[in-house]
């Protein structure tokens, strides 16, 4: 009889879902709102009673679920299954693996969500199931999932791969961690709209400040859109990311020298362009046997990442068991 799998990615905003088989094929995605009021106490019975639906209207007995992967933001110990600290969603020492195997009877296990990410792009997407692999997410702000010698990397409180907080400039510009001058205030989505701000307020005459006057607004996405069409403020910009990027690939590089760098996350979707410029300079300033073995590209994925490492987390853990 047939098994299956549920690999869920916990956001602020909502939850997806999917359903597996332990070959890896999505059967089934769906997504709901992800509940953050009181704390988060609703998140978990609103999770446990949209897999028991789907389950219902696909005819699957709950006995023929191996078992549940979570990928989490925040503060997580996979070891013991606790959440300490759950970004936008309000959780402190959430004790998640027992709450849920308790509501749902079945094996739960989980990660931070950036490391399920790498899991699913190693497993079918750009990691090729490499041993060495850091997955990079540029979004709203920066993370890494690494895997060292086939497995998760998570240091002694399970902040490796916290890469949105490496120094880059010193007293540069205010990070939501509380220090100045982080890798994410540079090269997120947020860190590319604070310096087109600053950008167009240095060159008013510039087609992106511009752009800025007319609707008050302006995105990363408008930045790379600009810089493609010649701008040179908006192409100033991009090239001080991908340096910015690049040199620090180059400094991990030496630390866990890998095989793959992928990028992932909506500042990736600038594309291939915006990912060349990173791989020159990182080519710049790498150490020739570190770059002579990693290939840096983009991850291919998308929002699916994370549920498909999610997956793969339960089909380890079940099949080391």
């Amino acid at each position: 009889m047939s098994e299956y799998m549920i690999g869920i990615d916990i956001g602020g905003t909502s939850i997806k879902f999917g359903l597996f088989t332990t070959d890896g094929e999505l059967l089934h995605k769906w997504n709901i709102p992800t509940r953050t009021e009181e704390n988060g106490s609703f998140i978990l019975q609103d999770t446990w009673m949209s897999i028991k639906e789907i389950l219902q209207l696909k005819n699957i007995a709950t006995e023929r679920i191996l078992g549940i992967g979570a990928g989490i933001p925040g503060f997580v110990s996979s070891d013991e299954g606790i959440v300490y600290y759950g970004t936008n969603i309000g959780w402190r020492n959430k004790q998640f693996t027992k709450e849920l195997s308790d509501l749902s009877g079945l094996p739960v296990f989980i990660e931070n969500d950036a490391n399920m990410a790498v899991l699913g792009e190693n497993w079918q997407g750009a990691g090729d199931e490499g041993k060495h692999v850091i997955a990079v997410t540029l979004g709203t702000g920066v993370g890494a999932g690494i895997i060292a010698n086939g497995a998760i990397l998570n240091g002694i409180n399970g902040m490796a791969g916290e890469l949105g907080h490496i120094l880059i400039e010193e007293n540069g510009a205010p990070c939501n961690c509380g220090k100045r001058g982080c890798l994410e205030t540079i090269a997120s989505a947020t860190g590319i709209v604070r310096l087109a701000s600053e950008s167009s307020a240095e060159q008013p005459g510039s087609a992106l400040a511009k752009m800025y006057e007319e609707t008050n607004t302006i995105t990363a996405k408008d930045v790379f859109q600009m810089a493609e069409k010649g701008d040179a403020a908006a192409m100033k910009i991009v090239t001080k990311v991908a340096a910015v990027l690049g040199r620090t690939f180059a400094d991990l590089g030496v630390i866990l020298n890998p095989e793959k760098i992928l990028i992932g996350g909506g500042v990736s979707q600038a594309g291939e362009p915006f990912i060349n410029q990173i791989r020159t300079s990182f080519e710049d300033y790498a150490l020739p046997r570190v770059k002579a073995n990693c290939e840096i590209k983009q991850a291919v994925l998308g929002n699916d990442a994370g549920i498909i490492g999610a997956a793969f987390y339960v089909k380890q853990n079940m099949e080391g068991s």
